[in-house]
Order: structure tokens, then sequence, then C-alpha cells
């Protein structure tokens, strides 16, 4: 079903439409190809299609059922390709999400007996309305969390295999993907449990995880939770090599998410996820770092936090979650950085100035008819997910209760 968009704060958008994702308005990561949008779902348990070829009706085509006790949170689409993580669905696991959110999962579950799928779904999306899978990469473990694919032979994953305190960096060979097969890996030093590495963190509170790698050349730029940034050389896709390791929590929350390359400046945008309500976890970060020098990366600036209200205090989560990452075919920009900030909605900042970020746009729905979150005392209030950019500037962002978005940007 497809609506008008009510907004409570816009500045730099025209509201389009709304989808609830054929009663399925649960969206976490959004994929957009050939005016066709691929949702994962963080409570429904699959994915859906949605044709959004006229982003002011946006039609439901069809949703894509998990196995049980399945997540289907993440997926890829490039190369009339489309990749489908299956991982433990850890909201049911784990209950609390501070659970989820604090030590190491891979240590508290390990020894689970395995009645999830776990590993990476491949479908032919040549016809972009109608997905056929082609073939399936099994992990031996808690699955896959999120992915990097752009096209070509390669592709890149955070996966947790048995053995591991949380998810690693792996790499993906799709030179035949009706046999995809995995390559090279890395871990932080201190996650091969069962190589006997002890950890150096307090494995109890924080949280070493990689969520997932940007690729820019030859280099992953790695976000690890509390473990903070990892620049890694993939010149050698069957053995990834460290250039440096950064990590900033303590003294800061940690919950790192994404990093952003911007290679022709030089420059990375770090997104910090906020990963509590009402801030209990601080206040959440999204750094700018010159990586002039790859082997010491600086931060230079912050992106300024939305203030227009309360958020602090409005209920559920408030702060960066995640960023518009410059795909190629999409809306690519090395100044102009639109970031999702749950409760705060979307935000567009100006880097022009590395120094000086500024806020330019923003666009604040107003509060979702229901919750359809299970959890239980969750708020009604928005918490925007995901956002991606057309090249044409129609911008699509995810809810975890009020489906899917779209709006025309006007910077």
């Amino acid at each position: 079903m497809a609506s008008p968009v009510q907004v409570a704060l816009n500045h730099g958008f025209v509201p389009l439409g709304t989808s609830d994702q054929g009663g399925h308005p649960d969206g976490m990561q959004l994929q957009y190809y050939r005016g066709h949008v691929y949702v994962g779902h963080v409570f429904s348990g699959g994915f859906s299609v949605i044709d959004v070829r006229d982003p002011r009706k946006m039609r439901f085509v069809s949703f894509y059922e998990a196995p049980p006790r399945t997540w289907n949170i993440h997926l890829q689409a490039a190369d009339d390709l489309l990749l489908v993580i299956h991982a433990r669905d850890l909201w049911k696991t784990l209950s609390a999400e501070s659970n989820y959110y604090t030590g190491s999962v891979g240590t508290r579950l390990r020894g689970s007996e395995r009645d999830w799928s776990a590993g990476i779904a491949f479908y032919d999306i040549s016809d972009p309305a109608s997905p056929r899978q082609i073939s399936f990469l099994d992990v031996e473990g808690i699955g896959v969390h999120r992915m990097w694919y752009v096209g070509g032979r390669w592709a890149y994953a955070s996966v947790l295999p048995d053995g591991f305190t949380d998810y690693i960096f792996r790499v993906i060979d799709l030179a035949d993907p009706l046999q995809p097969r995995w390559a090279g890996e890395y871990w932080l030093p201190g996650m091969h449990a069962s190589g006997g590495e002890k950890p150096a963190w307090d494995a109890e509170r924080w949280r070493y995880a990689l969520h997932h790698a940007i690729i820019a050349g030859d280099t992953a730029y790695a976000s690890w939770r509390d473990g903070g940034l990892t620049l890694l050389d993939i010149g050698d896709r069957e053995k990834p090599e460290l250039i440096v390791h950064r990590n900033w929590s303590p003294p800061y929350g940690g919950g790192t998410h994404t990093s952003l390359p911007l290679p022709d400046r030089d420059l990375l945008v770090v997104a910090d996820e906020a990963t509590a309500d009402r801030l209990e976890d601080g206040l959440k970060h999204t750094w700018v770092f010159n990586i002039e020098v790859p082997e010491n990366p600086v931060s230079i600036a912050t992106l300024p936090t939305p203030s227009d209200a309360d958020y602090a205090h409005l209920g559920g989560h408030f702060g960066p979650h995640n960023l518009h990452e410059n795909r190629p075919g999409l809306f690519v920009s090395d100044t102009t950085i639109f970031a999702t900030y749950q409760n705060a909605g979307l935000r567009v900042f100006d880097i022009a100035d590395p120094y000086q970020p500024r806020e330019t746009a923003a666009l604040v729905p107003e509060p979702p008819p229901r919750v359809v979150d299970p959890r239980p005392n969750r708020p009604l209030v928005i918490q925007t997910a995901d956002v991606t950019v057309t090249a044409e500037g129609i911008v699509y962002c995810t809810d975890y209760n009020a489906g899917l978005i779209s709006a025309e940007y006007t910077g």
C-alpha cells in the first residue's frame, strides 16, 4: 500500500510517497536496481521487492520468506545478481537489544545446535521484479551480517564462522556465480578463539565485530563496531593484509558502523551507530578522517549533531546509523553526505570544507501509524535505518516500523 509522506521537518526535499512493503513495514538495508528496490526485513523474516519506477506510486511486487529463525536483513544488487545474507535471527535469540550490542556474540552462542540457515543466497535478477535463486554459499557458524558487491568477480562480507568470537572479514570469489567460494579473510588479533587467541579487550563489555567494509581500489575500509577502523590491503584477494588499525572506544562509545571512502579527496567518513535508547550508550558521532597517508588516518572533524529538536529524550535511538554509500550508477559525491540519524530522520551534510562540515538538508517523517517492532515497550517514533540516492536525486529510506519512503532531493 502506498500513501503520501507526512513530515515533521523538511528542507531540501520534495516528499513523494511511502510503501508498507506489502504489509511488512519493517525495513533494514535497501538496494536500488533498475527501477526496483529490494528491502531486507529485521522482524518479518525475509526480503521484499518493490517496483519504484514511479516513486510517487511505489508498488509492492513480492515477499521472499526466510527459513525459520533466519535473518535476511542485508543484501546487495549489481550485475544482475542479488546477494542476500542468511544468519541466525539474533533479535529473537538474544532477547534484549543490549545483549546484541554488548560483548562477543560468537562466544556466547558457541555450541548452539544449528536450526537456522547461515550463508549467502545468490539470485538472478536479470528480470529485476522476479529474483530467482541460483546458488548458495554456506557458513558453518552464525552466518553473514553485511556485504559489499558492486559487480564483477569479487564480493566482501562480514562472517561469523565457528571458532571466532564475532564477525570477521571475508572475500567471496564470484568467477562462477553458480559456484561461489570463500577466498581470503582477516580478523583482529584475539578473535580466533579456536586458534587459541585471547581478546585483549573486555569481551563482556566491548563487541569487536566487523559490521562491513566498503572497497575502493585495492583497499577495504572496514568498520569493527567497538573495535574501530581498519584499512586492509586486498590487492591479493586470497590474503588481505592490515595497513592500519585505529580505535577510539574507549573513550568514545563504539558502534563503528560504516566507513565511506572519498578517495579523490583522501577523505574517509565514518559513522558510529547509536545502539541504545535515549543516549544510554553516549552521544555517537560521524567522523571525518584525512587518509592522505593511509598508514596514519587522522580525525579532523565530526558532522554536526542534529539539534532542531530534543531527539535525545524523544525515545528510541538518536544518532547515526548508515550513510549513502556512493555505489556506482547511483548518486556519487565527495562533498555531499547523506546520513540516517534514526529518530532524527535523514540528514544531508556539505563537507566541501572537511574541517567545517555543515548540515544543508533534512527530512524527518512524522511518527509511524503503529509499532511493528515486536520487542516490548518500544516507543512510537521513527527509526530511519538506511538511505539510497539514485543518480536522478530520488531518495529512498527504510524505517523499522514505517516502511519505505521516497523523496526528491532538491539541494
